[in-house]
């Protein structure tokens, strides 16, 4: 029935639905040799098996890179979430999966889903280590705290370090002024790198000088936009890939760096902060002009190892100990092993090395 079948998985494809709110989910389960399938819960009015299944390939991967006792997993609620009761959503679903949670699967928040979907979550399947990203009253790691910006931020500095850039003189230009965005330019900032550009939905605001992180967040709460910032030049959203600085960081959306915009690119390197920010043809055009590229599931772990400490019951401090370890050894070890500039490939090697060990270790 499926096409995308290897042998690392999936091992469960579950499609379910509730008569009584009409909810249609699925749940891919891909690997859990190395532990159980960790993933988010979505929730979109056109999420397909397919989508699922890759996004949980992909934590398969991301899982063992980090070396996380967990493998790979995602769940997809298919209903709009302006309109829909997500709290009767998430409980229908959860109702239809708890025989696998916490064994096989554990969620966590994804799109339009958040800690109160995680609290009602763990509620419906009567286990709070079935998922994690909940409130800080059932033992969770706020999100708040920054931890996927501060894994970019860890990365970031192990590839200047490889390539024997000087931190101080380093400028940066970041896509998306969002949870990540701004965490990634604060964690950066505190280490004298100067960011000069930020782009928001609404354009972007560029300061050769540098820009000043808390005046920053200041004019983004008060006119909802960082180009309410004062002082620096305003231009449209997507000429943020056009400015000239050693490492852009793609941080919002999908595909961000396309066939449209790859020419205007003149950075020495890109840490991928956000999932999928470009295909593979456009990273491999990006390549071969030198381009270094920190991908996505090395570079923004971060939230995923929260995810980890918060599983275990670990503090706010362990939490961003262990990201700062585990970032930095995935990043340096993938840059290590690197062929021809390609740090995607080693990273997937490395992976998917581990995940076949613990395959065979359970034979």
């Amino acid at each position: 029935m499926y096409a995308f079948r290897d042998e690392f998985g999936p091992e469960r494809i579950l499609e379910v639905y509730d008569q009584k709110t009409g909810m249609q989910g699925v749940l891919v389960v891909d690997n859990t040799a190395r532990g159980p399938g960790k993933g988010g819960i979505r929730m979109v009015p056109d999420v397909t098996t397919e989508e699922v299944f890759l996004l949980a390939r992909t934590m398969t991967w991301k899982c063992a890179l980090a070396d996380l006792p967990f493998g790979g997993a995602k769940s997809g609620i298919r209903a709009d979430p302006h309109k829909a009761d997500k709290e009767k959503m998430i409980r229908a679903f959860a109702s239809k999966v708890k025989e696998f949670v916490p064994a096989l699967y554990i969620g966590a928040p994804d799109m339009n889903t958040g800690e109160n979907e995680m609290a009602a979550f763990v509620d419906e399947v009567g286990n709070r280590k079935g998922a994690t990203g909940k409130p800080l009253s059932l033992g969770g790691l706020p999100h708040e705290l920054g931890s996927t910006g501060y894994g970019v931020a860890q990365s970031a500095f192990v590839a200047l370090e490889h390539k024997g850039m000087d931190v101080g003189k380093t400028t940066v230009a970041i896509e998306g002024f969002g949870n990540v965005g701004t965490f990634t330019m604060k964690f950066l900032a505190e280490k004298g790198v100067k960011v000069i550009a930020v782009s928001d939905s609404k354009g972007t605001i560029l300061n050769e000088k540098g820009l000043d992180y808390e005046k920053l967040l200041e004019a983004k709460k008060e006119k909802g936009t960082v180009t309410g910032y004062k002082d620096g030049k305003v231009l449209p959203t997507e000429d943020l890939f056009g400015v000239s600085a050693d490492v852009l960081i793609p941080g919002a959306r999908p595909n961000a760096i396309n066939e449209g915009n790859v020419d205007w690119i003149r950075a020495k390197m890109i840490v991928e902060a956000a999932n999928i920010p470009m295909k593979m043809d456009i990273e491999e055009k990006l390549m071969k002009k030198g381009v270094l590229i920190i991908p996505d599931f090395v570079a923004n772990a971060g939230g995923l190892i929260s995810s980890y400490v918060e599983h275990i019951g670990g503090s706010e401090q362990e939490m961003f100990s262990m990201i700062k370890e585990k970032v930095t050894t995935a990043t340096r070890l993938s840059l290590e092993k690197a062929v021809d500039n390609n740090v995607r490939e080693a990273a997937m090697k490395v992976a998917s090395e581990r995940v076949r060990e613990a395959m065979k270790a359970r034979e």
